[in-house]
């Protein structure tokens, strides 16, 4: 399934969803300027496992250079199709929490589910010295917000049938559940699988998910007022 748009007009414009992924679209302009420097960046500013699993034996390392790459990571990507399908969800799903949540609020919540989703791979994947990069995991945060917000927002979807390609309208239960079974079910395969799942962080989205879905009720409950009634 692949989404195209949803029919749920927002009622605010989405400063922070559009800057972010502005931020992420110049970021990777950077990283396609970079030559030979740019792996040693990566590495500098992305997620590695093994790295913070060796944090306390590896005096070169400080709690700023492993502690700051759960943010940064998350607006560096790995290539074309990598960098536009997170900014693609982001851009469909993206508006209408922001207008639920507030424009700084919204920030907030992304990047926190950033940092879990991040963790959440690094406690799955603790002996991997791959760089974690990219924004699916905030991303998926968003969707897993999404879903419970709006579970039945039509979505129009892209269906491959064999050769052919079919347009339906969806439920959003329906397109970010199903999203969410496949992330569950590469995760739990990795577990066992002697490879890494073609670098893909599948428990990466899974924790985004699951941490959008509390820390959007969290945000909401304690956070976002409620306009009264008058009488």
């Amino acid at each position: 399934m692949i989404p195209i748009r949803d029919k749920n007009p927002s009622g605010t414009f989405p400063y922070i969803t559009i800057g972010i992924i502005v931020i992420n679209v110049l970021i990777f302009l950077y990283e396609l300027s970079m030559d030979s420097g740019l792996g040693e960046f990566i590495m500098k500013y992305a997620v590695v496992p093994l790295k913070i699993k060796h944090y306390s034996q590896d005096p070169d390392l400080t709690f700023a250079s492993i502690s700051f790459p759960f943010i940064s990571s998350m607006f560096l990507h790995g290539g074309f199709i990598h960098l536009i399908g997170n900014m693609w969800y982001l851009w469909i799903f993206g508006d209408n929490i922001e207008d639920k949540l507030g424009h700084f609020k919204f920030f907030g919540f992304y990047i926190l589910c950033g940092i879990i989703a991040s963790s959440v791979h690094v406690l799955f994947n603790s002996q991997s010295d791959i760089p974690c990069i990219g924004a699916s995991g905030a991303v998926a945060g968003v969707l897993g917000a999404y879903m419970v917000t709006f579970p039945y927002a039509r979505i129009v979807t892209v269906i491959p049938l064999f050769i052919f390609l079919q347009v339906i309208e969806l439920p959003a239960m329906v397109v970010l559940g199903f999203w969410f079974v496949i992330q569950f079910f590469n995760g739990a395969t990795s577990i066992t699988a002697s490879t890494s799942g073609a670098g893909i962080a599948w428990w990466a989205h899974i924790g985004g998910f699951a941490a959008g879905i509390i820390i959007f009720y969290i945000i909401r409950i304690f956070f976002v007022r409620t306009p009264r009634m008058r009488r």
